[in-house]
């Protein structure tokens, strides 16, 4: 297995519930996660959270903040990756799109605690640690 790479998820949130997406293609395939993707060279998490949330949904954040970060092994594809995890608030008069359908195929609202399966591990390893619902921040 190679080193890690620095991936970047975020949390949108909408009163109590989260977006996700389900994935399809190549990494992590049939698996719901998060809007996110490879931090780059020189990119704040912020930055990064952003412009990932804007390329797969089209929507604009004005900020995120950081929540936690987890060391996430996908056993199956020898990936290992250290996923910071970011919040955001849904901005008003917003709403997801599919710009990426080679990668997702919907975007979906879930109430906490109540996903759809599979979820990405990153996800999985917050609710073992039985994080709860970010709160406002």
């Amino acid at each position: 297995m190679k080193r890690p790479k620095v991936g970047i998820s975020v949390i949108l949130r909408d009163r109590d519930y989260i977006l996700l997406g389900r994935r399809i293609g190549g990494h992590a395939n049939g698996m719901w996660g998060c809007p996110g993707g490879h931090l780059e060279g020189g990119e704040s998490f912020e930055s990064c959270a952003i412009r990932e949330t804007e390329e797969e949904t089209g929507i604009l954040l004005p900020s995120a903040f950081f929540l936690t970060v987890e060391n996430t092994i996908f056993h199956i594809e020898q990936k290992h990756y250290v996923c910071i995890f970011m919040v955001a608030n849904l901005p008003a008069g917003q709403y997801a799109s599919v710009m990426e359908p080679n990668k997702c195929e919907a975007w979906l609202w879930f109430k906490w605690g109540y996903f759809p399966q599979p979820l990405m591990p990153g996800l999985y390893q917050m609710i073992d640690r039985n994080l709860t619902m970010p709160t406002e921040r």
